[in-house]
């Protein structure tokens, strides 16, 4: 009977336990948004001439996925620019303590990118702040949704935040 009741015992602590244990989270429609952005993306564009160089042609392939959750989406690049031809690895998300998604980028170059990003209707907005030897200038990246395998996008570069030059255009085109 010492036994049984020693049985009975342990299940119950187990099942308490296990009652008390929260589930895992699970994405968001916020996140269910960055959907779009997923699979094998190409893109064409021009650069302008400017202090990131002397402009020309650019084109990119992207090859976009979940990571294992659902939080976030991996992006994997290769580029060709006139300013030099790279790699670089891209992380999607969304951050709900500040309600704004999130771009974090390495690339073969050494430069990183930290961005935070809204969506109003079919456009994406990002923005950032890079610095350039001593000076900080502020950098805004718009994607606009042409349709589900297509989009446009810019690039700008701003000193006070408030005159925007166009640095990149192009499209965005998913195979």
């Amino acid at each position: 009977m010492k036994r049984v009741s020693v049985v009975i015992a342990t299940l119950l602590l187990m099942a308490a336990a296990s009652a008390q244990t929260p589930a895992a989270p699970k994405p968001g429609p916020e996140q269910k948004k960055l959907e779009y952005f997923t699979g094998n993306w190409t893109s064409e564009g021009e650069s302008k001439p400017g202090p990131m160089g002397p402009g020309g042609k650019m084109t990119m392939t992207q090859e976009s996925k979940w990571m294992d959750g659902g939080f976030f989406v991996t992006i994997h690049s290769s580029y060709k620019t006139a300013e030099g031809d790279g790699t670089a690895t891209s992380f999607l998300g969304y951050d709900p303590q500040d309600k704004v998604y999130t771009y974090d980028e390495f690339n073969s170059q050494g430069e990183t990118v930290h961005a935070k990003g809204t969506v109003d209707g079919d456009t994406w907005t990002w923005t950032n702040d890079m610095k350039m030897g001593p000076q900080t200038a502020k950098g805004r990246f718009t994607e606009k949704i042409l349709s589900p395998t297509s989009y446009t996008f810019k690039f700008e570069m701003s000193s006070d935040g408030k005159t925007w030059n166009t640095m990149m255009d192009g499209k965005a085109t998913k195979k």
